[in-house]
């Protein structure tokens, strides 16, 4: 059975005179402890299509199900990561993850509060920063604390909503695989959203595309039929690895192409006609007038 559903739901903004389609005719299935990641490009609409599993926005129409209820509001079960870190700036690492689990948590003494912070701190690797505050940490570390913050609330769906894309490829990859080794121990289900093909195929058990704005829907999925764990230093040998990545990148190559001819779109150029500059004008010379000094009368 699916832990979390979409059934015929649509997302649109705006009067009803004049609304703007998001998301149209979305269906999907996702089972317990399966790892999916949806794949799209900018301005498809890939975060709000997270912010209605989480929740955070409701179906024009359509349903959306959490173990076979309608998801009215966000809640603790659904874990959302953020695509920016949204820490608070006057906390320290220990003290975010605090305040998160006091929120859903907030019958736990001081001792087991500070035990439960400390636990998914060091998961993360922060245990060597739970004293500093957001602004004293590299963007990976961020996204570290953020990450504790989000499982420290136990959720059984985490939905990461492009978490990895604003860092630089070491440290993204640093974190793919620490998203990896906490999955495979929890067994949590995860959505992810991302734009980066190899990444999908990486971490994920099926990938789905989101079609080209507005009116983006999701595709037919592509599975993932590699074993477990994944070996990113062997992946480029791996001859499903190549091949799904091929097939899905000619298929979003294809998307945007047909965007582009439904729309029409072209990028018109500016008649940019170019300055005629006059010879720069220099600084007026003076001619020095020659100066007479005269002898005073009584002086020889």
């Amino acid at each position: 059975m699916a832990i979390l559903e979409i059934n015929d739901a649509s997302v649109s903004f705006g009067p009803i005179s004049s609304r703007y389609e998001v998301l149209q005719d979305l269906n999907l299935k996702v089972e317990e402890n399966e790892f999916v990641a949806i794949i799209g490009f900018s301005g498809s609409g890939k975060s709000t299509l997270m912010s209605l599993l989480a929740g955070l926005q409701n179906a024009t129409s359509g349903e959306v199900l959490f173990k076979q209820k309608q998801i009215a509001e966000p809640g603790p079960d659904l874990g959302m990561m953020f695509q920016n870190y949204s820490l608070l700036p006057w906390l320290s690492v220990l003290d975010n993850v605090k305040i998160a689990i006091n929120a859903v948590q907030p019958k736990l003494s001081k001792p087991e509060l500070e035990e439960k912070a400390k636990h998914y701190v060091e998961m993360v690797k922060l245990d060597h920063a739970v004293d500093k505050k957001p602004q004293e940490l590299s963007g990976g570390m961020r996204q570290r604390a953020s990450l504790a913050r989000t499982l420290s609330l136990d959720p059984e769906v985490l939905l990461l909503d492009e978490p990895l894309s604003a860092l630089d490829a070491l440290t993204r990859s640093e974190l793919q695989d620490q998203i990896l080794n906490i999955w495979e121990k929890d067994k949590r289900t995860v959505v992810m959203i991302t734009n980066d093909v190899d990444e999908a195929v990486l971490m994920a058990d099926r990938i789905i595309p989101l079609t080209m704005g507005p009116s983006a829907t999701l595709s037919d999925e592509f599975k993932v039929n590699m074993e477990r764990p994944r070996n990113r230093h062997t992946l480029n040998d791996h001859p499903e690895f190549m091949r799904l990545k091929s097939e899905i990148t000619a298929f979003m190559l294809g998307l945007n192409q047909e965007s582009k001819k439904c729309t029409g779109a072209t990028i018109p150029m500016p008649k940019v006609i170019p300055k005629n500059f006059s010879p720069p004008v220099m600084a007026p010379t003076f001619k020095q007038n020659p100066v007479t000094i005269k002898k005073p009368n009584n002086v020889a």
